[in-house]
């Protein structure tokens, strides 16, 4: 058993069969991240409410890869740890397995997010219904200590193809969509905030960089290999670029 007073997180291990507790995490504040202060603040009141037994979401957060959407989560445990908040990591593929864990803490005295990251499915996987189970519920109400915050580069958790679409049709000024297509809508509406992630312009960009290089005064060389570095890799502006250009480049500018 985890004793989740003294572990902020776990992940789950499908091998054995149990959560392996984290005790050290990721430190990043919400303050570490730049250009994105409308999802911040909705993910922060709605944890904010959850924490305070207030109605809350489920929290489906979408968009270009390496823009902050993981980062963001992290935080957010991190900001409320000390309010009883703890985190829960389980991969796509063991997802089956989150409703035997959310037996185990639902009746906890902690709020838990389940952390779902880079969260897509075919069409006809199953090991979604876990996630239905948790936010809707079966003949047993859902738990009320448990939201479910996943990632994913899709607005819809499965793979759009242009041929689900011709099987939807027009009557009576209607659109009534095919079942491929209802299925992929159904399962993005069970979470009741989308919050949308894109990659920034080159001002963004450099912006992180900056945040990441604070005590350079002259900037001018800092930010023409910046640009460069974006270029190399296919013009790249995200905040995961700029994280790997100060990893790189942090011991020539700073020295």
């Amino acid at each position: 058993m985890i004793d989740w007073e003294k572990t902020p997180a776990a992940i789950y291990r499908p091998k054995k069969d149990k959560l392996k507790p984290v005790f050290e995490t990721d430190p990043i504040t919400l303050d570490d991240l730049i250009n994105i202060d409308d999802q911040k603040k909705i993910l922060f009141e709605n944890t904010e409410k959850f924490i305070n037994n207030k109605p809350s979401s489920h929290a489906l957060i979408w968009g270009s890869k390496g823009t902050g959407k993981s980062s963001l989560i992290k935080a957010i445990l991190n900001r409320f740890v000390d309010d009883g908040l703890r985190l829960i990591e389980f991969f796509k593929e063991d997802l089956n397995a989150l409703i035997d864990i959310s037996d185990e803490i639902r009746n906890l005295p902690y709020k838990f997010i389940v952390f779902a990251d880079d969260l897509s499915f075919n069409l006809g996987d199953s090991s979604y219904n876990a996630i239905k189970s948790i936010i809707e519920g079966s003949i047993e109400l859902p738990p009320k200590n448990i939201l479910i915050y996943a990632t994913s580069n899709r607005r819809h958790l499965v793979p759009e193809y242009f041929s689900d679409n011709e099987e939807t049709r027009i009557e009576n000024g209607e659109i009534h969509y095919s079942d491929n297509v209802e299925e992929k809508i159904s399962l993005s509406d069970r979470f009741g905030l989308w919050i949308p992630f894109y990659q920034g312009n080159i001002d963004d960009y450099l912006r992180i960089i900056d945040s990441y290089f604070s005590n350079i005064s002259n900037k001018e060389e800092l930010h023409r290999e910046a640009i460069k570095f974006s270029s190399l890799r296919g013009g790249s502006k995200s905040g995961r670029t700029a994280k790997q250009f100060y990893i790189l480049y942090n011991d020539i500018f700073q020295n």
